[in-house]
């Protein structure tokens, strides 16, 4: 008898008592072997629930800083590793979680060949969840020009190959984790999932999209592009680590796209209600710092440039 690997479910959060609540029953009721949420930082009462869900199969790392998304992936995929060394390991956000029978989906296909698969993330509505599309190539020769799957792709009974995905329903073999090391921390939030997954992909790895492993994702804040960035400095991280993720996935095209790119970003500061200076300030030092290649936090998580 074949024995079904081993999958541990690894999720970051931070003052989202309701979401993490609903996401770890999910978890649970699916039947992941183990469970790892790396907690940045959520009150007392969030914190106290948290410690009574340890256990052989849990583990629960409480961090006395906020280190973002990056830095809380990072500390899960060692603590999993170090503890349970599954064969293969599960990514999401607090908000995210499997549908159900997603997990009884992954345990049954065939993933021979595949060292990572992106799940397909929908809002709570059913439609497409745009910030969760995988990215593919649009050259057919040299070169990167990374463009989002399409309604069709998701309607494809079949895995096909993607470039970069996000880490709303990552699943990662123990071959790729050995082989990519762990996400940035010192990119802290937003595009650490993408540059990861590039960086698996240009490793010679095979990323696949799965289109019968769904994943409903619960960011009712983000759902909306009109509502600018609250608070404001997360523009900063946005914008310098999306800038970061083009200029390693496109090398020299990157320059004519930022022609195209700039104006648009200069035109969220109308969403920025009665913060458009600061926005513009943290828009400004973002692309220089991506520019640069510039990473790290300090500051300008304080809110401050």
């Amino acid at each position: 008898m074949i024995q079904s690997p081993t999958l541990a479910a690894l999720v970051v959060t931070m003052n989202r008592p309701d979401q993490i609540r609903q996401t770890v029953a999910r978890l649970r009721s699916e039947g992941a072997d183990y469970l790892v949420i790396v907690d940045n930082g959520s009150d007392a009462d969030t914190r106290d629930w948290l410690r009574s869900l340890e256990d052989d199969q849990t583990r629960i790392l409480l961090t006395d800083r906020n280190l973002g998304g990056a830095g809380g992936f990072a500390r899960a995929l060692t603590e999993a590793r170090e503890a349970f060394d599954p064969d293969w390991y599960l990514l999401m956000d607090d908000d995210a979680r499997p549908d159900p029978g997603a997990l009884a989906a992954f345990r049954a296909m065939d993933k021979t060949g595949w060292d990572a698969l992106a799940a397909a993330a929908y809002y709570p509505d059913g439609t497409i969840c745009e910030m969760n599309r995988p990215l593919v190539n649009r050259l057919s020769g040299p070169g990167f020009i990374p463009t989002h799957l399409t309604p069709e792709d998701y309607a494809s009974p079949y895995t096909r190959p993607v470039a970069a995905s996000s880490f709303v329903g990552l699943f990662l073999t123990r071959t790729a984790v050995r082989t990519i090391g762990l996400p940035d921390p010192d990119l802290f939030l937003y595009m650490e999932d993408g540059l990861y997954t590039l960086a698996l992909t240009r490793a010679g790895l095979r990323l696949g999209f799965a289109p019968k492993l769904r994943f409903t994702h619960d960011c009712q804040t983000l759902a909306t592009r009109t509502s600018g960035f609250r608070p404001v400095w997360k523009a900063y991280y946005y914008h310098r680590n999306l800038l970061i993720f083009y200029r390693r996935a496109m090398g020299p095209l990157v320059w004519p796209t930022l022609a195209y790119l700039i104006p648009r970003w200069l035109m969220k500061t109308r969403d920025q209600k009665g913060e458009a200076r600061a926005f513009l300030r943290y828009l400004a030092r973002a692309i220089r710092d991506g520019l640069r290649g510039r990473t790290g936090t300090g500051p300008v998580e304080n809110g401050e440039v």
